[in-house]
């Protein structure tokens, strides 16, 4: 997974895996999803982020099974 700030344009970029993007969809006027060719999500993309997300706080954590 890889997480990017634009700060900039405020875009927050979210890509949870790298393939080959065959489709955008949006979510609303401000969210954007990246599918790959058998429909899973690629990335999200979030216009305005600082208003929409918590940026800059950000935490991960795994949980173990």
């Amino acid at each position: 997974m890889n997480i990017k700030h634009f700060q900039d344009t405020d875009t927050l970029y979210i890509e949870f895996r790298q393939g080959d993007i065959v489709e955008m969809r949006d979510l609303d006027e401000n969210t954007l999803i990246d599918l790959d060719s058998e429909g899973n999500i690629c990335a999200i993309t979030i216009e305005h982020a600082s208003e929409r997300t918590g940026i800059p706080s950000f935490s991960y954590e795994q949980i173990p099974a």
